[in-house]
């Protein structure tokens, strides 16, 4: 490659860029706003690539400082190992507090009841343990990496998503966000749901991965892993999904693209080993994550808008 090559192709590279500088540099704004105007937040971390995009941008924000707030991962019990595992390495490596709270301890109390603890999905019931969670801690503000683009009920919420004292949440009485000015004041028993990411887009979020050079979960990429089809679906064979009878199991090259409660995540058929793969995948696929991913979305088009008003981040 020539100097007026290696020019042009500087060139191109910083424009195809400039839309993650504006959405980090929007990000990065929401955060300091949280952490000026909230006096007790608290940052979600999962393990998953959106909340990784999220401490990268807390790092731009607060560095070389330490975190205005925790971190804190409401975990089902029915996580893939992959994701944990990565979860408390990445942590480590950051030195933040990492708040863990079980939907398991909120069984034992007797606040969420599953027809069978062992097997039924936890995931609707993190909602529970997420409120039990903001009143032990008395959190005001709860930063997460929902994003518009993924469902239908989270294209309907501001970035700044106010709920009541019990949690939860009405799209009809949401507060005006004009000219990037956000309304913080709550009262006694409410808190704010922030989602900085909320503009941006699946791809955004990997072409900022790769810009970024960020690490994630080994199962974002493509590997063999014995599935079942089922419902236009790939369930993951584990103990929480065996096989119906009749089913069949099939071993196949598979990724994630979201990941979440075991009992009702699924991967996607896919040979994207990198994130230049993946990048390339997302850009023509016509299927959101969740509608290709998520059993429990597909309940009903409302399920995840009763969810959210239930509390459900």
């Amino acid at each position: 490659m020539n100097l007026s090559q290696q020019t042009q192709q500087t060139l191109t590279d910083a424009a195809s860029n400039r839309h993650l500088d504006w959405l980090e540099s929007e990000a990065i704004h929401i955060m300091r706003e949280v952490a000026a105007e909230c006096s007790n937040p608290v940052l979600l971390f999962s393990g998953g690539k959106d909340s990784v995009v999220l401490l990268r941008l807390a790092e731009k924000a607060f560095r070389p400082g330490p975190f205005p707030f925790p971190l804190m991962h409401i975990d089902t019990g029915h996580n893939f190992d992959e994701v944990i595992t990565f979860r408390d390495r990445r942590v480590s490596e950051l030195g933040e507090k990492l708040v863990v709270r079980l939907v398991e301890d909120s069984i034992r109390r007797g606040t969420v009841r599953l027809r069978n603890p062992a097997t039924d999905s936890r995931n609707a019931a993190q909602a529970v343990t997420l409120l039990e969670a903001i009143e032990e801690f008395k959190f005001d503000a709860c930063i997460g990496g929902a994003r518009r683009d993924e469902e239908k009920a989270r294209a309907k919420e501001r970035i700044f998503s106010f709920r009541d004292e019990f949690g939860q949440w009405n799209p009809k009485a949401q507060r005006p966000e004009l000219w990037d000015l956000y309304n913080t004041c709550v009262h006694s028993g409410q808190n704010i749901r922030v989602f900085p990411i909320s503009n941006w887009t699946e791809l955004d979020v990997w072409q900022y991965i790769e810009r970024e050079q960020l690490a994630l979960p080994s199962i974002y990429f493509a590997h063999q892993r014995d599935v079942i089809p089922r419902n236009g679906l790939l369930v993951p064979l584990t103990p929480l999904t065996p096989a119906r009878d009749g089913e069949q199991v099939v071993s196949q090259q598979v990724r994630f693209r979201t990941v979440g409660d075991i009992s009702c995540t699924c991967p996607v058929a896919s040979e994207a080993a990198t994130v230049a793969d993946i990048i390339a995948e997302t850009a023509i696929t016509q299927i959101t994550e969740r509608g290709a991913t998520r059993m429990d979305d597909q309940t009903s088009e409302a399920s995840m808008e009763k969810r959210k008003k239930e509390g459900y981040f």
